[in-house]
């Protein structure tokens, strides 16, 4: 049974879609569905006193055996939402790190995502002994306030849950520092990072395939893909390094991003986003889920990085329905990742994206520094020199990162490329 709280503006519109996606997803069939539009959930049982009474004959008539919340619940709401209901309540983010721990495959990602359980769940421990707790009050040598054998087992297990997290963080923060030496190599060689970042199951991995060849595996459920990718691929003489990474939702799990810090790093850390949107969708859906990635960018510290926004899925519209999807869409890309329609443009665009970061700059570089002149070589790839006297001279449009090695050489100074 699949439940949830909306706003009372919202009312009409299929609220509970995402929930049941991830429902199914996760291998569960909803049996049936229940909303209520109020301002905020209920901070005690999070729906009101009647709906909780037609949410119990609800369960009855349908036959649920489980009912499934589109919130994160306070520990408090899903016991009192427990004993309310006779039957087990789960909530968005515990479905969600469920979906997460079946998809994650590589050692790193079974690390976040056993660091998400672990933080998720530490709050939750409370419930587990009060079986035992209700025993230190009846003992002869201890009453109301004693300490009782559960809240002994309650620090334990709270100990053991801490440690493991100390240990998990110490473990991802070697392969964040191991990610940071892989990333340092590509910054050092000037290669343009461009990452992939949408709401999940936008069509990123399959975008990447027909970008860079990759062979990524992709499926038609929500986050398929966990684990990053980084793959490279040639346009126009130019190479360029595409990372795909974790697929984002509204309401993503704040445990989520923090235990994905590493890998959501590359996001922050690109070049270019190239934010992929799923354009067979609803107009109102899209609406949603590109202010979610929005959102979840803010929150990673990459909002302000530079944005490229595509339109994926072509192949699954008309003639119409494209065209009133891009009229009016500035300087957005449609594209099918399924039929390679748009991929070259796209890479065009790509491209121009990078080069509106580089600088014009003209050097006189001695002969004596024939490393330099070959890390200018590398750095802008096509460029203009002259073989002078007292050194060559060379025009080229490098990264403006990179620009100030060169300093020294400068005849003009350095200024953007427009």
């Amino acid at each position: 049974m699949a439940i949830g709280v909306i706003d009372k503006g919202a009312a009409g519109t299929d609220a509970l879609a995402e929930l049941k996606e991830l429902l199914r997803t996760a291998g569960v069939a909803t049996a049936g569905e229940l909303v209520q539009a109020r301002a905020e959930p209920d901070p005690d049982r999070y729906l009101g006193r009647g709906k909780l009474a037609e949410l119990r004959e609800q369960i009855r008539r349908d036959g649920a055996n489980l009912v499934a919340c589109d919130d994160e619940l306070a520990p408090r709401q899903e016991r009192n939402l427990e004993a309310a209901l006779d039957v087990p309540v789960i909530d968005r983010t515990a479905i969600i790190l469920d979906i997460f721990a079946d998809h994650a495959h590589s050692a790193e990602g079974k690390l976040q995502v056993e660091l998400a359980q672990l933080e998720y769940n530490l709050a939750r421990m409370r419930g587990l002994w009060t079986h035992l707790e209700r025993l230190g009050a009846g003992r002869i040598d201890g009453g109301i306030g004693t300490r009782g054998p559960g809240e002994s087992q309650i620090e334990t297990d709270r100990r053991l849950a801490r440690d493991r997290i100390t240990t998990l963080r110490r473990r991802l923060g070697r392969v964040e520092r191991n990610r940071g030496v892989q990333r340092a190599r590509r910054e050092s060689s000037a290669v343009p990072a461009v990452a992939l970042a949408g709401y999940t199951n936008a069509g990123k991995s399959t975008l990447l395939n027909a970008l860079t060849g990759a062979g990524v595996g992709v499926g038609e459920r929500l986050f398929h893909t966990l684990d990053p990718t980084t793959r490279a691929y040639e346009h126009h003489g130019r190479r360029f390094v595409v990372t795909d990474t974790v697929g984002f939702i509204r309401k993503l799990p704040h445990q989520l991003v923090e235990a994905f810090k590493a890998t959501l790093e590359e996001t922050r850390l690109a070049d270019l986003i190239v934010h992929v949107v799923d354009g067979s969708e609803p107009e109102q859906v899209r609406v949603e889920a590109i202010a979610a990635v929005d959102s979840v960018l803010e929150e990673i510290g990459a909002g302000e990085r530079p944005r490229l926004l595509v339109y994926n899925k072509l192949d699954l519209l008309d003639a119409d329905q494209r065209r009133d999807l891009l009229v009016g869409a500035g300087d957005a890309v449609g594209v099918s990742a399924a039929t390679g329609e748009g991929l070259e443009l796209l890479r065009d665009r790509i491209e121009a994206g990078f080069l509106e970061t580089l600088r014009e700059v003209e050097l006189l570089v001695p002969y004596s520094e024939g490393g330099m002149l070959s890390e200018i070589h590398e750095l802008a790839g096509e460029l203009d020199r002259t073989e002078r006297g007292d050194g060559v001279l060379v025009k080229a449009r490098i990264p403006a990162t990179f620009a100030h090695r060169f300093e020294r050489f400068s005849v003009n100074g350095t200024r953007t490329v427009e």
